[in-house]
């Protein structure tokens, strides 16, 4: 079982410069987050959400305020905190064997060490005898099975997740949701999850955080008292989806699209990291 971090955000604040002018990211945000504990963060395009994340991972820098894991300040990405993005990010030549392998590169295990954590993870999401399958010959479920369990393999402290079904079918979506949730329960590790699905949030979440954007800020945190596993039909689950909702769709209509024109401030540049 992989070692759950602690994460404390203290008055995280985040900018861009944009055409020599400040644009604002980030605001103030403080959040704590305990040892194994699964997160759900929600929030309309353009709140930060994440921003947050890739500053949690480390891809980037130059912010106001503190991250910490586990007491220590997070300075530049490390294995002790893995990331799952919305693109599986698959390299085509690679089977699902060697493409879960790579998360251990800079391991310092010896090769029977490596060989086992590779075989144990894809048993725990679920591909044996898809050990030397391509990525063309993956559903897009499977796919993302293979980027989880490639980042599990090193038993991060801290799993971050960046849409991770967004772009997968109903179904699909739901199944995985499910998949996540044993895997969360049986590592015993902190999961983050960045999500606009409403619904995933709160089946998933012991906490939802709700953000609201320009800059990006922390709007609710909302509790989610139910038992695990959760039935979304039933009623406690219903209302709890009411009361994030409601937080959610908090905004103007238009300032859920754009900023308020008083502002006129410019969009934001697009960043696209490769892990």
């Amino acid at each position: 079982m992989a070692h759950a971090g602690t994460l404390t955000l203290q008055n995280v604040s985040k900018q861009y410069e944009v055409k020599g002018a400040a644009l604002p990211v980030l605001q103030d945000i403080s959040l704590s987050i305990t040892p194994g504990e699964f997160v759900s963060i929600v929030g309309a395009s353009g709140c930060g959400k994440s921003t947050l994340l890739r500053l949690i991972i480390g891809l980037e820098e130059g912010y106001q305020g503190q991250i910490l894991l586990d007491g220590q300040r997070i300075k530049g990405t490390s294995l002790n905190r893995g990331i799952v993005f919305q693109e599986h990010r698959l390299f085509p030549w690679l089977n699902v064997r060697d493409n879960i392998g790579l998360g251990l590169l800079n391991s310092d295990q010896t090769e029977g060490q490596k060989r086992m954590a590779v075989n144990e993870h894809i048993e725990l999401v679920g591909l044996n005898g898809f050990e030397t399958a391509y990525p063309h010959q993956l559903s897009g479920g499977m796919s993302q099975r293979v980027a989880i369990a490639r980042a599990l393999v090193n038993r991060p402290d801290i799993l971050l997740l960046d849409e991770p079904f967004g772009a997968l079918d109903a179904l699909t979506r739901a199944h995985l949701q499910q998949e996540l949730h044993r895997i969360w329960q049986q590592e015993g590790i902190t999961m983050i999850l960045v999500t606009h699905d409403v619904e995933e949030a709160v089946y998933l979440g012991d906490k939802v955080v709700v953000m609201e954007p320009r800059p990006g800020r922390i709007r609710q945190v909302l509790p989610v008292p139910l038992p695990h596993p959760r039935d979304r039909a039933s009623f406690a689950f219903t209302q709890v989806k009411e009361s994030v909702l409601r937080e959610f769709l908090g905004h103007p209509a238009a300032e859920l699209i754009e900023p308020p024109l008083r502002q006129e401030a410019p969009a934001a540049s697009q960043w696209q990291f490769a892990v």
